[in-house]
Parts: structure tokens; C-alpha cells; sequence
């Protein structure tokens, strides 16, 4: 089992250390502005390291939008971040999926995907996550990832696929990794987190374990059932999710 939390991006591997991570979760540029990677001083120092990095593409991405303004600088962005984890040896690069225009049909956001992912040579894994928003988000519906894989899934793709955000789009966490890894083979990673808000909320706050609204049964059985490398991505400093992950490893 490979189980880690994201972290700060300023020293990944003693953040790794410290929580006893087997893998760690980083940004390698700035979550909320457009501005491409810097080069990481410690990029041999990562690759040569046993633990598995995952990067997170900046949260402004949106591939699927109907705005030239935002759709074409994502696409920039997402090559550069694909570039810059292939530099330091990452598993896969994470994304959202983005939303279409208000007066728009969801479907048009996958030919969006499709010719974003046709722009560059992802050589790092690029990894779809669903979200937990409504009305024209992409990726709410589990379903979405049928048409959607059937419009990507040619290229180096995979599933990042969140707990909380299963949770509180009303997904049924029961079946949601076999819906899932129906429709594009199995899941690459998990965002394991509770979530302080009901199901089917649409609202997007990590809770730590035990202090959130998602049963435990379901959310283990969810983990369990996706057979993949787990990131945390819970509240609190290195000793909080500390604890998170010593959960997890006690109860799967």
C-alpha cells in the first residue's frame, strides 16, 4: 500500500519523512496564477528517492472552458507542469476536470479534452479528477467518464479519484470505483479525505478521519475497493496528518 498526503512544495522529502509518507503530493508552480515551473534544484535528489511523487496542476486549469482566455493558457500550463514532473520522476500529473459555459452541453468540454491532450506529448500520466461542483462542471458525474475516456483515453491518461468529492457530488461510494473502472479500466490514484459537509452538498471541504460526514464503512470500502497508491489531502499540519495516515494504515 502507498500512502502519502500532499505537502509543501519547499522540502517534499523531509515533508515525506516526517509522516512517515510513501508518497507525497506537491504543486510545482503556483496553485492560483498561471507562471510555468522553475527549475527544482533537488530534482535528481526526487528521482532518486524511494518515494512516489505526484504533481498537481494549478487549480486555474480548465481545459474544457468555452474561454479562449482560460482554455489556451491551460493547456500551456498543464505541457509545462507535465514537463516539469517528468524532471523530477512523478507518477502522474493531477487535474480537474474543468466546466463548460452555463449555456453549453457538458459534452462539448470532452472534444475540449481531447484537443488539449492532442497539444503536447503527455510523458507524465496525466490524471483526471472528478469534483465535487454542479451545473456545468465536467466531471461531477462518474458517468462522464465513459464519453469522456472514449474521447481521451488514447492518450496517457488515468483516474485520480476523491472521497470527499464522490461524497458530496451524491455519488454512490459503493459503486463508484467499479462505475469508474468501467468505463477506463481502473483507477491510478485516490484522494482519500472526509468531508465536513452532507452528501450530495456540492461543497468541497476536507474534513480530517473520523471528524467528517462520510461513514467510515464507505469510506475504507471505497479506498480499499481502488487498489491504488493513496494521497491525503486532509487539514492540518504534518502531525494531524500524521494521525490520518496511521489511520489508514490501521484500518486497511
Amino acid at each position: 500500500m502507498i500512502l502519502g498526503a500532499h505537502v509543501s512544495s519547499k522540502n517534499p522529502l523531509t515533508e515525506a519523512a516526517v509522516r512517515g509518507a510513501d508518497a507525497v503530493q506537491i504543486f510545482m508552480s503556483s496553485p492560483q496564477q498561471w507562471k510555468a515551473p522553475i527549475p527544482r534544484d533537488d530534482a535528481a535528489d526526487i528521482e532518486a528517492s524511494p518515494i512516489e511523487f505526484y504533481v498537481h496542476a494549478p487549480y486555474l486549469v480548465n481545459l474544457a472552458s468555452p474561454n479562449n482566455k482560460v482554455r489556451i493558457p491551460s493547456r500551456k500550463i498543464l505541457a509545462q507542469t507535465v514537463a516539469a514532473a517528468e524532471s523530477i520522476g512523478a507518477k502522474g500529473v493531477i487535474v480537474h476536470g474543468g466546466s463548460v459555459g452555463a449555456d453549453e452541453d457538458v459534452s462539448v468540454g470532452f472534444e475540449r479534452w481531447r484537443k488539449a491532450l492532442d497539444s503536447f506529448e503527455a510523458t507524465v500520466p496525466v490524471l483526471v479528477e472528478n469534483t465535487a461542483g454542479k451545473g456545468n462542471t465536467v466531471m461531477q458525474d462518474l458517468d462522464n467518464y465513459g464519453p469522456l475516456w472514449e474521447a481521451i483515453g488514447a492518450y496517457n491518461v488515468g483516474v485520480c479519484l476523491d472521497t470527499c468529492h464522490t461524497w458530496v457530488a451524491g455519488a454512490d461510494m459503493e459503486t463508484a470505483v467499479d462505475r469508474v473502472a468501467g468505463f477506463t479500466g481502473g483507477i491510478a490514484l485516490v484522494h482519500a479525505n472526509d468531508s465536513r459537509d452532507e452528501a450530495g452538498s456540492h461543497r468541497d471541504r476536507h474534513a480530517n478521519f473520523g471528524e467528517g460526514l462520510i461513514p467510515a464503512d464507505l469510506l475504507l470500502g471505497m479506498i480499499r475497493a481502488a487498489n491504488a497508491p493513496i494521497i491525503i489531502e486532509t487539514p492540518g499540519d504534518a502531525a494531524l496528518q500524521t494521525v490520518d495516515i496511521t489511520y489508514l494504515r490501521t484500518h486497511l
